[in-house]
């Protein structure tokens, strides 16, 4: 059995007398990309504030890489307050978060050079000195992914990274994800609604509804009946006969083509 990064034992949350999580049990494997499915309201951001230390909880959170020390996690929201005409920069957004000083007594040099390195990781160095207010939702999301990996993280969280940006969009970012978990060797979780983004990039799936309805790899949970059970009896998993192996699952309602 491979190791694991992230072990959860019946892990329960409350919120306002209202139990959101309950008794979830799971592995987060060391070096995988898991997705976290399930539909609206089912626990799924809740269970990453759990494990990034933001909410209270019941049961056990234990991080099994370096001897159970709390290791660098690099995180992603799904969005971010942000007053577009606010007069900062990339550059200074990016800053912000490395240096202990304030931006108007100097930025030091090896600061600049670390978020010009994340930047054109994610594809977006062109953007430094833009306003942060005038770029697109895509390259904000490549900004905010760029400020994750300046940590160095052994783990990386996102909460629907591409949920502001089109189909397209979503599509190259989710690759350029699978590219920088592949080659900085991180442990990434992932909580997506897009079934076809876990079908083509992520390794194990876990399925959530309040309660933990099923967890494993990705080509075994992704099946009609497991769907049904999370999501809704509807819910349909094709299978694109010129799909590929990289993707060969197409979601829809329905019947088949």
């Amino acid at each position: 059995m491979a190791q694991a990064a992230i072990t959860l034992e019946n892990v329960s949350v409350e919120l306002g007398g209202r139990l959101i999580l309950e008794k979830v049990t799971c592995r987060i494997e060391k070096g995988c990309l898991t997705a976290v499915m399930g539909p609206n309201g089912a626990g799924k951001t809740t269970l990453l504030y759990a494990i990034l230390g933001l909410l209270p909880y019941k049961g056990r959170i234990r991080f099994d890489a370096g001897g159970g020390s709390r290791p660098r996690i690099g995180y992603v929201p799904q969005k971010i307050d942000l007053d577009r005409g606010a007069p900062i920069t990339v550059r200074d957004f990016l800053v912000s978060g490395l240096s202990r000083r304030p931006l108007w007594s100097g930025v030091n040099k090896n600061a600049d050079e670390s978020c010009k390195k994340a930047l054109d990781r994610v594809g977006v160095l062109g953007v430094f000195k833009s306003p942060l207010g005038r770029i697109s939702g895509g390259e904000l999301q490549r900004v905010l992914l760029a400020q994750a990996l300046l940590g160095d993280p052994e783990i990386l969280i996102l909460d629907e990274p591409a949920a502001a940006v089109d189909i397209s969009g979503e599509a190259l970012f989710c690759d350029l994800l699978e590219e920088v978990h592949n080659d900085l060797h991180l442990t990434t979780l992932l909580v997506t609604h897009d079934l076809s983004v876990v079908a083509t990039h992520a390794h194990f799936v876990l399925c959530l509804n309040r309660v933990l309805i099923c967890a494993g790899a990705a080509r075994e949970v992704l099946t009609q009946d497991n769907l049904r059970r999370v999501f809704s009896p509807h819910v349909e998993l094709f299978i694109h006969k010129n799909g590929g192996k990289d993707n060969p699952y197409r979601i829809g309602h329905g019947s088949p083509d």
